[in-house]
């Protein structure tokens, strides 16, 4: 039976054979098995498709554990609630911004390219931390290779523009090219007819840095209308602080995060250490986060916050809400 491969799958066998790092690797050939069409005369081809990738993923987490050549010089550990991955053109501020939101201390220069590996800092909002990742700039035939596989890693993109820039002109499709790369689109913005099945969505906020060189916002409008006005925008100021405790509120909010405190039976809650769940979690997913064993003997659970009433008695499967303390009873 022939297989019939599709154009769209012909083209990600050509990237995969002209794919010169390890994850560019990884990424078409996985492109290429969401692409195969599936019925018995390609069988044999999505066999060995899953056999060169299972072989790839064992070399990348080897090479990983001994620090050989294909460890990841971006990867970055995640913390805290969530992880945002901060990108921008050259000097549009992101290490400033990183500065003035965490107490991370990135080198910060007027000169383009001073960030060369990325630098992590943990943001406090309330009782939580965010962690956000400055970047290397990105532009054209300056995108390291690990870029990529750092962005499809993040919960979400805060693209960082200083209003004032030359370089905003240009920026879109040089930030199209590693969105491309990543397999990544913004959130919110209507995908492409043609994007590939690996397309993840991520939720993407614009920040304008300088806020204090442009009172009324002219520059900001201007630059929105290069880079889309269909994605949420914040303006800024790292030297005075002007737009950071709503950027803080909003990079939080946008994580679609709850925060649970638990209490024991006649002890009062733990208010300080949250456990931060997704938006919809249930009584019984945080019982897994304290213990399995817990989970497993579960009975039923006492709500405080959201709930009817103080103290009210919810099953396993009550979804719980932003600030609820829960009493776990097994």
């Amino acid at each position: 039976m022939p297989a019939n491969l599709t154009q769209q799958y012909k083209d990600a066998e050509a990237r995969f054979r002209a794919a010169a790092g390890h994850e560019e690797k990884l990424l078409a050939l996985r492109e290429m098995i969401a692409l195969l069409p599936k019925h018995k005369g390609t069988e044999k081809i999505h066999a060995d498709l899953k056999r060169r990738l299972a072989h790839l993923e064992e070399e990348g987490e080897h090479a990983a554990r001994s620090g050989g050549r294909h460890a990841d010089p971006g990867h970055v550990t995640r913390e805290g609630a969530g992880q945002w991955i901060l990108l921008g053109p050259p000097n549009s501020g992101k290490s400033s911004l990183l500065a003035a939101l965490t107490h991370a201390h990135p080198e910060i220069a007027d000169y383009p390219f001073t960030t060369h590996v990325p630098q992590p800092g943990m943001m406090a909002h309330e009782d939580v931390l965010v962690q956000l990742v400055d970047t290397p700039a990105v532009a054209a035939g300056h995108v390291d290779p690990w870029m990529p596989n750092l962005v499809r890693g993040g919960d979400g993109l805060v693209l960082v523009l200083d209003p004032s820039s030359e370089a905003n002109e240009t920026w879109p499709s040089e930030l199209a090219g590693l969105l491309g790369r990543a397999h990544v689109w913004p959130g919110g913005r209507p995908l492409p007819p043609d994007a590939s099945p690996l397309v993840e969505l991520r939720t993407t906020r614009v920040v304008f840095t300088r806020r204090d060189e442009d009172s009324d916002g002219t520059l900001a409008a201007l630059t929105a209308e290069i880079v889309g006005t269909d994605l949420p925008a914040f303006r800024v100021s790292a030297r005075t602080g002007e737009g950071l405790d709503a950027l803080r509120a909003e990079l939080w909010r946008a994580l679609r995060r709850v925060r649970v405190y638990t209490k024991e039976p006649g002890k009062k809650a733990e208010l300080e250490r949250p456990f931060v769940l997704p938006e919809g979690a249930t009584v019984h997913e945080l019982a897994l986060h304290v213990h399995r064993e817990m989970a497993e003997r579960l009975r039923f659970a006492r709500i405080w916050g959201k709930a009817r009433f103080d103290g009210q008695q919810v099953d396993r499967h009550h979804v719980l809400a932003d600030h609820d303390v829960v009493e776990l009873h097994v």
